[in-house]
């Protein structure tokens, strides 16, 4: 069963926070949490590059194969943070997100209400300047238009931290101001075309649809500022009660998730076929072929949600005034179920 969800308002979210009430497994929760299957399993995911596991996954019918007797029912979403506010407010068990609402869910909710417990996509980020910018070099972008897709989004993040850490003499130095605009992604792409912003700091497959698109150029991928050349850009989190119920369920799932992560790194081509037609299927749209196969070259697809770089985006929100403080999160992270699977894999 697939459905489209909307945004739940925020006011549902928080009072589902506020009040302390634990979401359910989705079925009567098992008494002390043994790994009774239940009914249904509850995935959330995007219609997004970044979230091929579950396109392929859903579509090919791997979950729901692997799931058996479990009814994996799927909703699409938009944003990370609606996705935390179906969380929050029951309607789903599992989901695919980014790593900053991930941290942000986490702490909203006390510690109570997420875990992550594996990776699905590194990397995958591009910054994007228009052919009419002149813009050849990083510190270039000081004092320009810079779109990012949201608010306080992953990208959004890196790009505000960036600019407040990396541009701030060059800022002083010419007395200006660098405007950071959150601009939808699909915006996007008109406002290059009628050169209202100078670069973005995009997610794939967008920015290679603003290289081919909108004649934008690439100034450089994300990884090349991380020491590691790696970063977290979409992992899998879990309402603890469901994980708690359904400790079997979730491995089985991840299990599956696993071995599509293994399909698509083995067989790019034939998953990149697979990832657009169900991108077309969702969106009524297909990636251009020259899109799709510049935005496969710039993501990674792991099981590894690379807590580090998890740690670091949430270090970076606290910097920029958009989170108090940074508690423990050793918490967030319950990891031991994927690690199992993936040293079955090694041996």
């Amino acid at each position: 069963m697939r459905l489209y969800v909307p945004a739940f308002t925020l006011l549902l979210a928080v009072l589902a926070a506020g009040c302390g009430t634990k979401p359910s497994s989705g079925s009567a929760p098992t008494s002390g949490g043994t790994s009774e299957s239940p009914r249904v399993l509850r995935l959330g995911y995007f219609a997004n590059l970044t979230h091929a596991q579950a396109l392929i996954g859903v579509s090919r019918g791997d979950f729901q194969q692997a799931l058996g007797s479990v009814k994996l029912e799927t909703k699409t979403f938009n944003a990370g943070p609606s996705v935390i506010e179906a969380l929050f407010a029951n309607q789903l068990d599992i989901a695919y997100i980014g790593p900053s609402p991930a941290v942000n869910g986490f702490i909203k909710s006390g510690g109570e209400q997420v875990r992550v417990i594996g990776g699905a996509c590194a990397n995958g980020v591009a910054i994007v300047v228009s052919k009419d910018s002149n813009i050849t070099d990083m510190k270039q972008l000081a004092g320009k238009r810079i779109a990012t897709p949201q608010y306080a989004n992953t990208q959004d993040v890196s790009a505000r931290h960036y600019v407040k850490t990396k541009l701030k003499e060059k800022l002083k130095e010419d007395g200006g101001a660098t405007d950071i605009q959150p601009v939808a992604n699909a915006d996007q792409l008109n406002l290059f075309k009628q050169a209202q912003i100078d670069a973005a700091w995009s997610p794939e497959p967008w920015a290679s649809r603003l290289i081919h698109e909108a004649d934008a150029k690439l100034l450089r991928e994300e990884k090349d500022d991380w020491e590691s050349k790696r970063f977290i850009s979409a992992l899998i989190i879990v309402s603890p009660e469901f994980l708690k119920n359904h400790p079997q369920t979730v491995e089985t799932f991840l299990r599956a998730h696993t071995k599509v992560t293994a399909y698509i790194n083995a067989n790019r081509e034939e998953a990149s076929e697979k990832i657009n037609a169900e991108l077309k299927n969702l969106s009524g749209k297909a990636l251009k072929p020259e899109v799709l196969k510049d935005a496969m070259t710039r993501v990674e697809f792991t099981t590894d949600p690379l807590p580090e770089s998890v740690k670091i985006f949430a270090q970076w929100s606290k910097e920029l005034g958009m989170l108090k403080d940074v508690p423990d999160l050793t918490p967030l992270f319950e990891l031991s179920i994927q690690k199992k699977i993936d040293a079955e894999a090694k041996k």
